[in-house]
């Protein structure tokens, strides 16, 4: 039996830091700024919780102890996914 060749490189993600305004992601070699005014459902949450972050797929962040799943391309742009509030 053959074993299959090596995979891709795995990215590796971590927030790095946290401010007023938000928190930074390391995600491989590019950072992203989730900025509460943008996500504000993070705005409250304990840093514990925010750094308990899982990347289920390339394209896909999870935060498990908040039940919070985001796409990575809402983050890199957050104007394209503006918050809708229906009431």
């Amino acid at each position: 039996m053959k074993s299959a060749g090596p995979g891709s490189g795995t990215l590796t993600i971590e927030v790095i830091r946290q401010s007023r305004d938000g928190f930074w992601l390391a995600l491989g070699d590019e950072e992203l700024c989730i900025r509460y005014a943008d996500f504000p459902w993070f705005r409250d949450a304990p840093v514990h919780k925010l750094a308990h972050v899982e990347m289920p797929s390339p394209h896909h962040l999870y935060w498990p102890e908040l039940d919070i799943d985001l796409a990575v391309e809402s983050v890199r742009h957050p104007e394209k996914f503006p918050l809708v509030s229906r009431g």
